[in-house]
């Protein structure tokens, strides 16, 4: 019988996954202390990133390691568009940067499109599970923080009426297990996703370098959860 993925994945990149939650911007969003320049150049980090993954998962969506996690109400880019065009207008692409951490996360994926479409799987369970977990409770977190309705500004965690997130996250996982591989390839996923932890911790850092997270410790009255209880990848 096949390792089962979805619980090497949750095991294994466990502890790596703790430490980035706490770094950099993720911090600071987790403790209402994010307005919305910081957060705008987030979410334009995030949509770029998205667009690449996103384009590697749909070129190979027949390939058998990549069709069983292919959910409809997946795909971010779009989305993360939408609320860049409301909270910064519609000049957001040329007017935010990418950082540095986020360029070398777009060429990785591009790299993995050509050469190891299978790993992109790995970059899906690291962002998908987020958003359909700690997502849910980070919108409300950002409407307050910036002063938004949860319906305006905050459609990347919008999944829509008839896929609730619990339910998407489910048929993730189970996606997940139908893929068929053996031990080395569950570690080599693996091994994918610990990657795709530790480039979202600089990407992190570099939205919002260390002197600036020391005001964001501080949490914001009313807007702030403890940080643990909200996971960048659903585990």
């Amino acid at each position: 019988m096949h390792p089962r993925l979805a619980e090497a994945l949750r095991a294994n990149t466990r502890e790596l996954h703790t430490e980035v939650e706490r770094s950099g911007v993720m911090q600071a969003l987790l403790r209402g202390r994010i307005d919305r320049p910081t957060y705008c150049a987030m979410l334009r980090n995030l949509q770029a990133i998205y667009a690449a993954l996103e384009d590697g998962l749909s070129r190979h969506s027949a390939d058998p390691r990549i069709a069983p996690v292919m959910l409809a109400a997946l795909p971010r880019a779009k989305a993360l568009a939408d609320d860049l065009s409301m909270l910064h207008g519609f000049n957001w692409e040329s007017d935010l940067a990418l950082v540095p951490a986020a360029g070398r996360y777009v060429q990785r994926l591009r790299d993995l499109n050509r050469n190891l479409p299978g790993h992109l799987v790995a970059h899906a369970y690291v962002r998908y599970l987020g958003d359909l977990s700690g997502g849910q409770i980070l919108r409300g977190i950002v409407a307050r923080s910036l002063g938004l309705d949860e319906r305006s500004g905050t459609r990347f965690y919008d999944f829509g009426e008839h896929d609730p997130a619990g339910k998407l996250a489910a048929q993730f996982r189970k996606g997940l297990d139908a893929i068929r591989l053996d031990s080395p390839g569950v570690d080599a996923l693996v091994s994918e996703a610990l990657l795709a932890f530790s480039m979202h911790r600089e990407l992190f850092e570099q939205l919002l370098p260390r002197k600036e997270a020391v005001c964001a410790e501080t949490p914001a009255a009313g807007n702030a959860i403890p940080s643990g209880q909200v996971r960048v990848s659903g585990l």
